[in-house]
């Protein structure tokens, strides 16, 4: 976190996550899958919703997102 007296620095990646239930599934597991190998996440803002159609079905659910969190100044 950031030391007293600074102000802390967010980083913001741009992931897909993927759901065959709905998108809120989707964005759910890109934050999941983000929290796996980054700390500190503060936000995330969806982008775009996406789905793929299989015979006039939509098979899986895609969105994309920006998530953000904050840099660890202590590595």
């Amino acid at each position: 976190m950031a030391r007293k007296n600074e102000a802390p620095v967010i980083k913001v990646i741009e992931l897909i996550g993927s759901s065959p239930r709905d998108w809120e599934d989707a964005v759910g597991n890109a934050v999941k899958e983000a929290a796996r190998s980054v700390r500190n996440i503060k936000s995330v803002d969806l982008k775009q919703c996406t789905a793929e159609v299989v015979n006039d079905k939509i098979v899986e659910y895609r969105a994309v997102v920006k998530v953000a969190f904050v840099v660890d100044r202590d590595l």
